[in-house]
Parts: structure tokens; C-alpha cells; sequence
């Protein structure tokens, strides 16, 4: 945990870049002095076979279990779902035969599901194991943060092996997008604690690839399944290693350790003109922004909230740290979306930020901070260690507040450090969902999920925008729920619960050696499921 002084931001970008440069002359200088720490000998791909891929990502999962949440956005490489997405996010069939049929006002979903599906352990694929997934997730004592995502579900029942039929308690608009879900084997995952029971971290599904082993914090590896319903993918074994320091990735992708990562756009450019290498560019939904805690005196005046959302600098954030990789963001929602209200866009505006602050008795004090009753204009705002994009958001942001005399202490550690601090510290937060509004709206700013886990990390309360986001979540009707959805990012602008700072395009640097990759609309998570890899069970290689 460290604290960063603001007295030396801005010129932050340049300070940022060369701050980012000397640590990785730094892990270089530290892999060559070892030796071959974490390269192997026989070329830069470390003589890897042509049917391997080892790609570096920022985050491993807490679990492999999609009944804690593992996958439930799809490509989760060990599990299918009933639909997938495809490249331009369409849904497609997957172990269902086609899309459901919606009945009953819908109300009432019906999948028909493949035959012949075996999960990797030779046992068939059946109507129950769907039954037993939904049911399990749903149940009162299963640790799933996402299952108010099914709150729509009554029931799911099982008619004979092949149909399965959800019943809905209410229209709910993007249900069949939740059934991308990955379906669990009832005969494995029964019968044991489903919070910490074996399955978590041995798990058994019908996905292209079988989990071979998980070194926590430091990579999980898979082999192809060789009976995939899909047939066996080319590439026949992948390992996803976990590093979460942006400049040792970076490094460990340039000794040929690694074949593919996600990188900060600046780190991205140092491949620029590497023929061997291709550089990917995501859009993506994820969203970066500053919680601002409802239990701070600080933070929790509504003055300071809408002062510091006038305060920053979003285009400049975009120019410098993204190196243009992004867009201004200012909600979850990104402007370039058709659920985006329009007019909710805010400008930089320093002059009425502080004119704000000063009507609402926050006046500036001889060493620029201002005060209020007695409390100065401060906080402490966290982020996650390692996570260098967050930092140097963390830190324009603290620049920008400064700017209209509001004191900002930034400090990293790990969630654990973060988690029991977010009620009356900030947190630099991330998040984003493309299928649906709801799947962000709902969990970032219902009142209800105030501070549950990490849902509304602000315990922002807004009546106006809970009823809206109730609407939205129950409507059928397209144009009702476009309504409800610019009623929350109106309010949220009206009273910010967070500072909404940029959306990050996701830049991934990759060997030039399998044809045609793709990448689909991101969400936040970037593991597996995400980056050109998203469909690497289709991969051909070049050659």
C-alpha cells in the first residue's frame, strides 16, 4: 500500500509514461540478469509448438464454478451456455438448437437443446443439468453477486432430456441474453458445499477446452476437449497466465514468454512496427470512474458531487493516458450506445465548479483547501496495486479536484485492503456489461445493493432513478425501456453518485501467426471470455 504524493502530478501523462518506462527497463534488466526466467530457450516463442498459446491477462477468477458467477457473460472456454454471442455480439444457438421460443406475453421461454452433448467426463448432457444450474444459482444460500440478474425467473422446468422452459414472473426484455450462461453437470456439482466445495476449482462442463491445473496467482492451463459437440480446436493447449503488473506483461510478452496480452495503450505502442506482432484494438462498454461514498461528509455533499464532475478533465484523460484508445465517459452507459440519453453529457467546466463549491459554503482556505463547518475539502480515493491505468486515472483525477480546491489522497492496495474501506473512502472503479443496460444499471446504483460486495460501491440512493431502473428491468416494450434508462443517466447527472471518467478501449498485442482474429463489443471483465481470444477453440493457424 502506498501513498502517492499530489504535490508531483501534472505533466501527469509525461510523468506517468516515463515513471512506466523506467520499471520496465527495470523488470527487463531483472529477467536478462536471471537468465532465462521467464523465457525458454529455442526462439522468441520459447520453442513453444504451433498448437499452443500462452496469453498473459491482468485477473484470474475467484472461481471456476458459473454458480458463483464464473462465465455468466459467456466464452468461458471450460462451459456452454444455452446461446453464445457471436463477433458482432448477435445471439446464436449453443447447446439449445436455435433461439427460444417466447410465449405467454413473454413471459414463458422454450429452448430446445442439442442431443448427443457429452460433458468432458463422458456423461450426457441432459434437461436437468439446465434445471439443476438455474435452480442452484437462484437458491438463497449460493454466494452468486449476479443472481439478481435471473430476479425475473419463476421457474425452470424440464420437459423430458431435450426442452427446457423458463417461466418469468414478469416480461423481463434481455432475458435470453442471461441464458449464455454455462450450464453446470448436475452429477458433479451436487451434493457438496456450492461456496466451497471441489467443484470451485476442478470443475467439468461441455466447453472446447478441460481445465488441466490452476497455480493460484500464477497461471491456469487447458487442453483441447477432444469430444467437443464443436468440434476439437486446433490450438491444443492454452494456459492463461496471470500477471498482474501491466510492465511485466508487457516485458514478458517482448522475451517471447508470453504469445498474447492485454495492454495499457502506452505499453501497446512499444510493439508498434513489430512485424512478428499485431496490435488489437476492443471497444468495449468498460467504463472508468470515482466512487463517491454517500457516508463521507465530503463526498457525500451533493455540492462537492456535481463540483467535481464539472472539475475533470475527461477529453485530456482520453488524449493523455489512452492515448486515444477511448472515449469521455460520463455514466456507464457509453455515448457511442443507443441506449446513451443524450444531453447528459458534461463539460469541463473549472470556473463552475468553484462557483458551485462557494455557493454551498465551501470556501477556500490560505492553502488553497477549502472547508465547510469545520471539515476540509478531502478524501482518500484507492485503487487496485499493479493496475497502472487506474493510478494514473486516480491521479488526473486528483489533479483535477485540486484545481478547484478539493484535496484528493491517493493511495493503492489490494481489494482486500480496498473492499471494508468503501464506505467512507473512494475507490477507482471499473465496470461495463454491452448486452444489456440493465446488467450494469441495475447492480452499479440500485439502493438495494447499497455496498453489497461490490454492487453500488457508492451506496448511491436516488428514489427517482430505483423506480426508473424498475421500469426498466420489467418493461417489454423497447421504447418504454429506452425512456426508463435516460431517466437514471439523467438523474445520475443531476446527482452523481460516481465521477464518470472515460470508456477504455482494450489493447491487445498478439503473434502474427493464426488468421483472422476478432474481438467483440467488451465488458469490463477482461479474462478469457474477452480479447481476440474470445473464440481461440476457432483459431486457424497461418501456416
Amino acid at each position: 500500500m502506498s501513498t502517492i504524493d499530489q504535490g508531483v502530478i501534472r505533466g501527469m501523462g509525461k510523468t506517468a509514461r516515463s515513471v512506466r518506462g523506467a520499471a520496465a527497463a527495470a523488470v527487463a534488466g531483472v529477467l536478462v540478469a536471471g537468465g532465462a526466467g521467464c523465457s525458454a530457450p529455442g526462439g522468441a516463442d520459447g520453442g513453444r509448438a504451433k498448437d499452443m498459446l500462452v496469453v498473459g491477462l491482468a485477473e484470474e477468477p475467484e472461481t471456476l464454478s458459473p454458480l458463483l458467477g464464473y462465465g455468466k457473460d459467456g466464452n468461458s472456454k471450460i462451459f456452454d451456455g444455452l446461446l453464445r454471442h457471436d463477433a458482432a455480439m448477435r445471439l446464436q444457438p449453443a447447446l439449445a438448437t436455435a433461439l427460444p421460443r417466447v410465449t405467454d406475453d413473454g413471459r414463458t421461454y422454450t429452448y430446445s437443446l442439442r442431443k448427443g452433448v457429452t460433458f468432458s467426463d463422458g456423461k450426457p448432457f441432459t434437461a436437468k443439468d439446465v434445471v439443476f444450474t438455474y435452480r442452484t444459482i437462484l437458491d438463497e444460500k449460493t454466494n452468486n453477486a449476479a443472481k439478481g440478474e435471473l430476479d425475473a425467473i419463476d421457474q425452470v422446468t424440464a420437459q423430458g432430456d431435450d426442452t427446457v422452459v423458463f417461466s418469468l414472473k414478469y416480461p423481463y426484455a434481455p432475458f435470453a441474453e442471461r441464458t449464455v450462461l454455462p450450464i453446470v453437470p448436475e452429477h458433479a456439482a451436487a451434493g457438496q458445499d456450492v461456496n466451497t466445495g471441489p467443484f470451485n476449482t476442478t470443475p467439468i462442463g461441455t466447453g472446447p477446452y478441460v481445465l488441466t491445473g490452476w497455480s493460484k496467482g500464477e497461471k491456469l492451463t487447458f487442453k483441447a476437449n477432444p469430444h467437443y459437440w464443436g468440434g476439437e480446436p486446433k490450438i491444443k493447449k492454452l494456459t492463461m497466465a496471470v500477471v498482474k503488473d501491466d510492465d511485466v506483461r508487457a516485458t514478458r510478452l517482448r522475451t517471447g514468454d508470453l504469445d498474447g496480452a492485454i495492454l495499457p495503450p502506452e505499453l501497446a505502442k512499444g510493439f508498434k512496427g513489430d512485424k512478428s506482432r499485431t496490435t488489437i484494438t476492443a471497444r468495449t462498454t468498460d467504463f472508468r470512474g470515482v466512487t463517491l461514498p454517500t457516508g463521507n461528509k465530503v463526498t457525500g455533499d451533493l455540492a462537492v458531487r456535481r463540483a467535481l464532475d464539472l472539475a475533470v478533465d475527461r477529453q485530456a484523460m482520453v488524449d493523455t493516458l489512452l492515448e486515444g484508445a477511448g472515449r469521455a465517459g460520463y455514466g456507464p452507459v457509453p455515448t457511442d450506445s443507443p441506449w446513451f440519453a443524450k444531453g447528459t453529457e458534461r463539460p469541463h467546466d473549472l470556473e463552475k465548479a468553484k462557483k458551485l463549491l462557494d455557493d454551498a459554503g465551501w470556501k477556500a482556505g490560505d492553502d488553497g483547501v477549502r472547508e465547510k463547518d469545520g471539515t476540509r475539502a478531502a478524501f482518500t480515493l484507492w485503487y487496485p496495486a499493479g493496475d497502472k491505468l487506474r493510478e494514473e486515472h486516480a491521479l488526473a483525477f486528483a489533479a483535477d479536484a485540486k484545481k478547484a480546491g478539493v484535496t484528493v489522497t491517493v493511495q493503492s492496495g489490494t481489494w482486500e485492503v480496498i473492499e471494508p474501506r468503501m464506505k467512507d473512502d473512494a475507490v477507482l472503479a471499473g465496470g461495463g456489461n454491452p448486452a444489456d443496460p440493465d446488467f450494469d444499471l441495475y447492480n452499479l446504483l440500485h439502493s438495494s445493493l447499497a455496498l453489497d460486495g461490490f454492487n453500488n460501491m457508492a451506496a448511491y440512493r436516488n428514489p427517482d432513478v430505483d423506480k426508473a431502473l424498475e421500469e426498466g428491468r420489467r418493461g417489454g416494450d423497447q421504447a418504454a425501456r429506452k425512456a426508463a434508462y435516460d431517466t437514471v443517466q439523467r438523474g445520475l447527472a443531476d446527482n452523481p453518485g460516481y465521477v464518470f471518467l472515460t470508456h477504455v478501449d482494450h489493447v491487445y498485442v498478439v503473434k502474427d501467426a493464426w488468421k483472422d482474429l476478432t474481438t467483440q463489443v467488451e465488458p469490463h471483465d477482461h479474462g478469457l471470455g474477452a480479447g481476440p481470444w474470445w473464440n481461440a477453440e476457432d483459431w486457424q493457424p497461418k501456416q
